[in-house]
């Protein structure tokens, strides 16, 4: 890896790309420099550095020419960044979602509004209150969308599948192999189908909130999204990371849902469902961070079982 290189992208990052990318990934890398150079002179950027997050693009703290802090996100996938600023732009009027503020589709590359220090609420390790996270997700949900975007979103279903598939590939060639059971995944695959068929409270679902992809906007923006897999689907979803996140017991994931339950103006039990149905992916991801001997992994295989 240059030097230019990795200037922008540490090794963390690289990774990342790689796991999603493949070798193609390489070649775009040793011409990310040049790439964003040609951005930052065109957009009349300074580049100060990466920004913690992104698994799909290489993401860079920069100031635009009037001052105003911003965000360069750079794909190896041009479409993905045409379809975050689309679905972003949707949800501008919420103030719940960085503003777009320009966009080569050709390049893969995205400007948006800096949100505050852009500090996530996984890297904070606290659990905001619920009636706050209840609140982001129904601003989002409250948005109207057009009928043409709508016939252009896949359905939930659809997100449901590549993320069964995607865990049980890394259940099965990585640690996880000998502590979550593949008939637990097999089953909370075939709930969250059965769950993602049903047509009530059918919303734009960011369909990837979580704590990773919230950003503390503080006391004038509140929590912001970033980083949306939109799809259509069932409202109830979105509240499954929140629900789990660093619970340690049943009566912890069921009083989380039952806060966020009305704010959502959703049933609890349609939270909870889908909280058990999605465990075992949880479980997997809490064994590849090493952390199969902690309270959240008992209880994620105790939902998981049911």
């Amino acid at each position: 890896m240059s030097n230019g290189t990795a200037r922008l992208v540490d090794s963390e990052q690289r990774q990342r790309l790689f796991r999603r990318f493949g070798s193609g990934a390489e070649s775009w890398l040793a011409e990310l420099p040049a790439l964003v150079e040609e951005l930052a002179t065109e957009w009349k950027l300074s580049i100060e550095g990466p920004a913690p997050h992104g698994r799909t693009s290489v993401v860079l703290h920069c100031q635009r020419i009037d001052g105003s802090a911003g965000i360069l996100k750079v794909s190896p996938e041009p479409w993905l960044s045409v379809e975050e600023a689309r679905v972003l732009r949707l949800w501008e009027g919420s103030g719940r979602v960085p503003e777009v503020w320009d966009v080569d589709p050709e390049r893969g590359a995205v400007l948006l509004e800096a949100i505050g220090t852009g500090r996530t609420v996984a890297l904070s390790g606290t659990v905001p209150p619920m009636e706050a996270v209840g609140t982001l997700i129904a601003d989002l949900h409250s948005v109207a969308v057009p009928p043409e975007a709508r016939r252009e979103l896949h359905p939930l279903s659809s997100r449901i599948n590549f993320l069964f598939g995607h865990f049980e590939n890394r259940r099965s060639s990585g640690p996880a192999a000998d502590l979550v059971p593949a008939s637990f995944l097999h089953h909370g695959h075939a709930y969250a189908r059965a769950l993602a068929q049903g047509e009530e409270d059918v919303v734009l679902l960011h369909a990837d909130l979580h704590p990773g992809n919230v950003v503390d906007g503080g006391p004038e923006r509140g929590l912001v999204a970033v980083d949306p897999r939109a799809c259509l689907g069932d409202a109830a979803a979105e509240a499954i990371d929140w629900a789990l996140w660093r619970a340690t017991s049943v009566d912890e994931v069921e009083r989380r849902a039952l806060t966020l339950a009305p704010i959502m103006g959703v049933p609890a039990s349609r939270i909870l469902a889908w909280s058990r149905a999605c465990a075992p992916l949880f479980a997997i991801a809490q064994v590849e961070r090493g952390k199969a001997g902690s309270e959240e992994f008992r209880l994620l295989m105790e939902l998981s079982a049911c």
